[in-house]
C-alpha cells in the first residue's frame, strides 16, 4: 500500500509539472514542454524550495498572476552554465581542424545558438580575431531569454573568474596575453569592444523558432542534453537546414548525433569534441543509375560517356 501511495504522489507531481509548463507556454510563449523531465523537475523543485509556494499547483497560480515570480522561475529553467574557453580542447580542435577550411571562404557566417551570458561568444571572437577571420565574418548570438542576452551584450564578468579564464585561454592555444582582451575595474572585467564588432545578439528560441540563415558554422554546446529525444531531433533538423553544405556543427562533449535520425546527413570531423560537418548533396543520377558529372567549370551537368561500339 505504501508503494502504491508513493507512486501516486510521483505521478501527481508529474501532472503538476506538466500543467505548470503548459501554463508558462500559454501565458508567456516559452516552451519547456519537451525538455528532459529530470532536468525540469529538479529546477522546479529548486524554485519550490526557495519560494513561499507550498505546492507546485500554487506555483501555477503565481506564474499566471505574478510576472516577477515567473521571471525568477524562468532563470531557473534557463540553461546558463558557461564560461570563457570552456573545454579548451574544443577550441584547439576548431583552430586546427575547422579554421583551415573556413579560411578559404570569402565570408563566414557563425551562429552561437543558446549563447546564455555570452562567454563562449567572446571566446570564439578572440579565436577568430587571432586567426585573421574576424573582419570577414558575421556572428549571430541567440538565446530565448532577453535578460540573459542583455548581460551577454554588456560583456561584463566577475574578476574572480579571470584566473580560470586565463588558464583556459592558454590551454586552448591562445596566441597573446588574455589580459589584452579585457579591462579590469573593481570587482569585474569588461570584454574589449572590438570583440563585439560584427556580433549581433538576437532573440531566438530553439524549441519554437525556425531556420536561422545559411551558416558556415554553428556552436550549440551542452544545451541539447536538457531536451528530450523529440526536441533534440527538431533542433538537429533546424541546424541541418540552417547550415550551408559543408558547414560545421560544434556540440558539447556530452552530446552526440549518434542517435539522431539525421545523423547520416553529417560526417564526423572530431569524435572526442563532437564536431560534425553537413554532408554535401548527393550527385544527381541518370535513369540508368549513373551519376551526372559537372562539365569543366561551367556548373552544367552532363551524362558520362558510355564506352561501346557507338562511343
Amino acid at each position: 500500500m505504501t508503494g502504491n501511495r508513493a507512486k501516486k504522489e510521483i505521478d501527481n507531481e508529474g501532472i503538476e509539472v506538466r500543467l505548470l509548463l503548459e501554463a508558462i507556454y500559454l501565458k508567456y510563449g516559452y516552451d519547456f514542454r519537451d525538455y528532459a523531465s529530470t532536468h525540469i523537475r529538479r529546477r522546479v523543485n529548486h524554485r519550490l524550495a526557495i519560494s513561499e509556494s507550498p505546492t507546485i499547483s500554487d506555483m501555477i497560480h503565481r506564474v499566471l498572476n505574478d510576472p516577477s515570480f515567473f521571471e525568477g522561475l524562468l532563470q531557473d529553467l534557463s540553461i546558463n552554465v558557461t564560461h570563457m574557453f570552456r573545454d579548451p580542447p574544443l577550441y584547439r580542435a576548431v583552430r586546427e581542424e575547422v579554421v583551415p577550411h573556413l579560411s578559404t571562404y570569402p565570408f563566414i557566417k557563425i551562429w552561437h545558438a543558446g549563447c546564455a551570458t555570452g562567454e563562449e561568444v567572446y571566446s570564439f571572437s578572440i579565436l577568430f580575431q587571432e586567426e585573421g577571420l574576424k573582419d570577414r565574418s558575421q556572428t549571430y548570438a541567440t538565446d530565448f531569454d532577453a535578460s540573459i542576452l542583455e548581460l551577454a551584450m554588456q560583456g561584463i564578468y566577475p574578476v574572480d573568474c579571470v584566473r580560470r579564464y586565463t588558464a583556459n585561454y592558454h590551454e586552448a592555444g591562445g596566441k597573446n596575453a588574455f589580459a589584452d582582451y579585457y579591462t579590469a575595474m573593481y570587482d569585474s572585467v569588461t570584454m574589449d569592444t572590438s570583440l563585439r564588432k560584427r556580433v549581433l545578439f538576437s532573440l531566438h528560441n530553439l524549441a519554437t523558432d525556425s531556420v536561422f540563415g545559411e551558416m558556415n558554422i554553428i556552436f550549440c554546446r551542452n544545451v541539447m542534453i536538457y531536451f528530450n529525444r523529440d526536441l533534440q531531433d527538431r533542433v538537429v533538423k533546424l541546424f541541418l537546414d540552417s547550415l550551408c553544405p559543408g558547414g560545421f556543427l560544434c556540440l558539447g562533449s556530452k552530446e552526440s548525433l549518434a542517435f539522431s535520425k539525421y545523423a547520416d546527413r553529417f560526417t564526423l570531423v572530431n569524435e572526442k569534441e563532437r564536431i560534425y560537418r553537413k554532408r554535401r548533396r548527393k550527385m544527381p543520377m541518370t535513369r540508368g543509375g549513373d551519376p551526372l558529372l559537372a562539365s569543366n567549370g561551367t556548373g552544367e551537368l552532363k551524362k558520362p560517356r558510355v564506352k561501346g561500339k557507338n562511343a
